[in-house]
């Protein structure tokens, strides 16, 4: 009985983050992730050097004390909150459409600079298709990372669980670059991050799959996800441009380097509109998990 009664906790305490998600975006003011910026910024700045060793000393320190939240009688309603600021499912479409809708203006410069707010890569000098290719890849690949990762680990381990995840994301988008800067201070970051979103990703295959064309999707999350750098990350994409029959991918530049990004999904390729249907195959996604968690726990009810 205990048990059931905490497991309809979790699935109100998840039902109440989404709502609230939903309804007010990410907070405006003191956002935890600004501070969480600063904070890996110091910690940075006292252990960085070219060792793996210093790196994984750096994540811990960032991480391990979340654990002792396990010893807090954290509230349902509360874990609900705590889970609220952790995703980020709202944000991320408003950032996405502000793309798309620069492209519609047929501003590029603005559009440009829009892209540059949720990629890593340089916007400077990308041209429309390189714009549209980055925000989709972007819509597809954290709609895993802000919401459904998230609610995975949520589910598994409550919200400290779901902190650490979201901590492990950030520090694998701060530090995670095969460059001779981070090669060896983030490889632990990324090798954390890998593991962490193992299952998540595999989920969020599934969740994209289902709601465009299944068949397609599956495929190309199984043979196209293994051609990218990120173990996740292309599966997750690739399963998300199998569901929506359309092709991204090409070339790119960081920091420091330039790659050629596998061609992934099936079908003609992506268009401005394309961004506004990867937004919509997140949301649905989230009003899937969402269905199925208050099936759950209305079935703790009876």
């Amino acid at each position: 009985m205990l048990t059931t009664m905490l497991f309809g906790q979790m699935c109100a305490a998840m039902i109440v983050a989404l709502f609230m998600d939903r309804l007010l975006g990410e907070p405006r003011h003191l956002h935890p992730l600004i501070g969480l910026g600063k904070l890996i910024s110091f910690i940075e700045s006292r252990c960085y050097s070219k060792r793996r060793l210093n790196g994984t000393l750096a994540v811990t320190v960032l991480t391990l004390p979340f654990t002792l939240l396990y010893l807090i009688d954290i509230p349902w309603w509360l874990q609900g909150v705590m889970l609220y600021v952790v995703i980020g499912g709202r944000s991320l479409g408003e950032h996405g459409r502000a793309v798309a809708d620069a492209l519609s203006d047929k501003d590029l410069t603005l559009a440009r600079e829009r892209v540059g707010y949720i990629v890593s890569r340089r916007t400077a000098d990308l041209d429309e298709s390189q714009i549209i290719n980055a925000t989709i890849e972007s819509m597809l690949e954290n709609g895993n990372d802000a919401v459904f990762g998230a609610l995975f680990w949520f589910i598994v381990g409550g919200a400290p669980a779901a902190i650490i995840y979201r901590i492990a994301n950030t520090l694998d988008a701060r530090w995670g670059y095969k460059n001779d800067k981070y090669l060896m201070f983030g490889w632990f970051a990324a090798k954390f991050d890998d593991v962490v979103n193992y299952i998540p990703a595999r989920l969020c295959v599934l969740t994209y799959a289902v709601q465009g064309n299944t068949r397609n999707a599956i495929t190309c999350a199984v043979s196209q996800g293994a051609l990218c750098a990120s173990p996740n990350g292309g599966p997750v994409m690739a399963s998300g441009a199998g569901a929506l029959h359309i092709t991204i991918g090409g070339a790119a530049e960081y920091d420091g380097y330039q790659c050629d990004k596998p061609l992934l999904g099936i079908g003609p390729i992506a268009d401005s509109y394309s961004i506004y249907r990867a937004i919509q195959l997140v949301d649905r996604g989230a009003l899937l998990w969402a269905g199925c968690i208050t099936l759950v726990f209305l079935g703790t009810l009876i």
